[in-house]
């Protein structure tokens, strides 16, 4: 059977395999790869899109190590997507009053932070010149202009306003960019946990405008200490703090790894989205998600 392609090209009929179908196969075929489809094309590709997004790359000069640049680039807006999911999904969770279960997606969210830092490994290994081969062709673009990525700080509580101006005229982009602005941050859904479970938090805490910077509270600070003090490792409360912290550390890691590199690179130079570079990467390294959970372990 032959299924409309995404252009309307003809599509090999991925079908839905169950256990027992697949089991037939491996007896039929000796344990070798299907290798024979109806269509213009495979279930693999179809499945994942493979031709579009090996479309997608479109470097602006001649330069050979652009292409690293150019798919680097893409790789982490890809990362920031899942992540961004990720952290609804542990917000919802919160919400719900699955902490457990919220604590495990974390945990995995960390292992995705750090594939994301793994591109900084190899962004590293563009020399000087190798950059200054393609740089120019950048114009004014950069990374701070990452939507997905200013939604995920904004997802983890970083809520700066003004960092969401450049998007104002794309609009299905600045919809979802003001939306992240304004709902709450996953911390603001742990914090209303804490206080469901644990220790009465003050309102200005929890009812809060949550488009506006989260500003650190002492009873905060002391309800995760009393989480850390008062229970079992293994209880899901400390769990959680530690999932969380997990993630913070991983973006922690993440804009030092991005200082390190632009500094490596290009030294002092400004950057190409109108910053100083270096300088205000080393302010924004300097930032902590989740602040009380880092600070509470002064008072244990």
């Amino acid at each position: 059977m032959i299924v409309p392609g995404r252009n309307g090209s003809a599509q090999a009929d991925p079908g839905i395999s169950s256990d027992a179908e697949r089991n037939v196969r491996v007896m039929e075929s000796d344990g070798d790869p299907i290798t024979d489809f109806t269509g213009a094309s495979t279930p693999y590709i179809d499945y994942q899109s493979i031709d579009v997004l090996l479309s997608l790359q479109r470097p602006r000069s001649d330069a050979p190590a652009e292409l690293t640049f150019y798919v680097m680039g893409q790789v982490k807006e890809l990362l920031f997507k899942l992540i961004y999911e990720e952290l609804e999904r542990t917000r919802a969770l919160l919400d719900g009053d699955s902490v457990a279960e919220a604590a495990v997606n974390l945990r995995r969210l960390r292992r995705v932070v750090e594939l994301l830092n793994g591109t900084w490994n190899v962004l590293s290994t563009l020399t000087p010149n190798e950059f200054n081969g393609f740089r120019d062709v950048l114009g004014s673009a950069s990374g701070i202009q990452s939507y997905m990525y200013r939604m995920v700080e904004y997802a983890l509580g970083n809520k700066v306003a003004a960092l969401a101006l450049p998007h104002r005229q794309v609009p299905h982009v600045h919809a979802q960019v003001q939306r992240a602005l304004h709902e709450p941050s996953v911390y603001d859904a742990a914090l209303r946990l804490l206080a469901r479970h644990e220790t009465p938090l003050p309102p200005s805490v929890l009812d809060r405008d949550f488009s506006q910077p989260y500003e650190p509270n002492g009873a905060v600070e002391r309800a995760w200490a009393e989480v850390y003090r008062g229970k079992a490792a293994t209880d899901p409360l400390p769990q959680l703090a530690e999932a969380l912290m997990d993630v913070a550390e991983g973006f922690s890691r993440w804009r030092s790894l991005h200082l390190l590199t632009v500094e490596r690179i290009i030294g002092f130079k400004p950057g190409t989205g109108g910053t100083e570079g270096a300088g205000w990467l080393r302010r924004v390294a300097e930032h902590r998600f989740f602040p009380e959970l880092w600070t509470s372990r002064g008072l244990l």
